[in-house]
């Protein structure tokens, strides 16, 4: 026995969650027995998917292209020692199926390879929504450009902020009903992974993009596992519901913005209140200007009843700036905080 193998297995084990990397993870079990013995003990994760397809799906090409792989690596599996039936990333179809010979996973965390929303040049939307069964909260952040100090710039009168809220809605609330969409996208993807991993303690996906972030906390997953089976929506609904617009016919929808739109299913986004805020023109630290940010807080009208709406606010306030700290996001964040909030109300969709 040399010196390595002097390590202890829980050595081996931390060092393994250190990595969380799937494919690094996949690659050591062709170490060693003891290693491919190990890594299906690894508790924390990082899944990084090339591209999403529904366990489902059909796929004549990638089916042609898993068999020409598998004649193509025939000459080496003779030589090597067959794995842990855990199967590479690239030849599969789903997260879930990739992780099923993990055994005792606690932190998850996959990461998509874009974001989903399409909107116009130089706008960014950003969001992190929080879910249990169907979403608990969801933080909204947008703006159409960051102007320079040395962009022409004229002075704002003190009332223009009103107009512009007013004449600008419509864009926000497309902002906003995308961003929830997207979400509720995303969280039905992960319904499997969570129902198959009963030991999971928290569960991330994002993207490369830094675009949106879902969060399942060890509450959410307790309150999924154990509630009834969520209400599934087609994306077609989406559309209608930003057509259909605000309760209230307070405000439309239609026809701007947009969206990519996706014929997979979702988790139904129930009824919602949003504290909108919204600046024209920010101007940010070192002279350089923000257009049209905002900053949405969107919860279930069902939650948070008995709780004062002052309190609320403070709750909002503080997912905000841990979703968007630092730099100019936090920055702007921070500022949009101190702004009048807007309050408005959606039906479920």
């Amino acid at each position: 026995m040399d010196g390595f193998d002097r390590i202890p297995d829980a050595l081996v084990l931390f060092i393994f969650n250190s990595i969380s990397d799937i494919k690094t993870l996949i690659r050591c079990r062709a170490v060693s027995k003891r290693f491919n013995s190990l890594v299906p003990h690894t508790e924390s994760l990082l899944l990084k998917v090339d591209r999403v397809v529904s366990a489902e799906s059909g796929n004549t090409d990638a089916a042609l292209l898993t068999f020409l792989r598998s004649i193509l690596k025939s000459l080496h599996n003779l030589l090597l020692p067959k794995p842990h039936p855990i199967q590479t990333p690239s030849l599969l179809n789903s997260p879930a199926q990739i992780l099923r010979g993990f055994e005792k996973i606690k932190n998850l965390e996959i990461e998509l390879p874009s974001g989903g929303l399409k909107l116009e040049k130089k706008a960014v939307v950003m969001w992190r929504a929080e879910f249990g069964s169907t979403l608990r909260s969801c933080i909204i952040f947008g703006f159409r450009e960051i102007r320079t100090s040395q962009s022409p710039m004229t002075r704002i009168p003190a009332d223009f902020f009103d107009v512009d809220f007013a004449g600008g809605l419509k864009l926000r609330v497309v902002w906003t009903i995308s961003a929830l969409i997207a979400a509720s996208a995303r969280h039905y993807l992960l319904r499997e992974v969570v129902k198959e991993h009963g030991e999971l303690e928290r569960v991330v996906l994002k993207d490369r993009e830094g675009e949106g972030t879902v969060v399942m906390d060890k509450e959410g997953l307790r309150e999924f596992a154990e509630g009834a089976e969520p209400q599934v929506s087609d994306n077609t609904e989406g559309m209608a519901a930003v057509q259909d617009g605000l309760v209230g016919g307070e405000a439309e929808a239609e026809g701007e913005g947009g969206w990519e739109r996706n014929n997979g299913g979702r988790t139904t986004v129930p009824s919602v209140r949003m504290r909108m805020r919204h600046m024209q023109k920010l101007e940010l630290k070192g002279g350089a200007w923000m257009d049209g940010a905002t900053l949405v807080m969107v919860r279930p009208t069902s939650s948070n009843k008995t709780v004062e709406e002052d309190e609320v606010d403070k709750m909002d306030a503080e997912l905000a700036l841990e979703a968007f700290r630092g730099g100019v996001y936090g920055e702007a964040v921070q500022y949009l905080l101190n702004t009048r909030g807007y309050l408005l109300e959606m039906n479920s969709f």
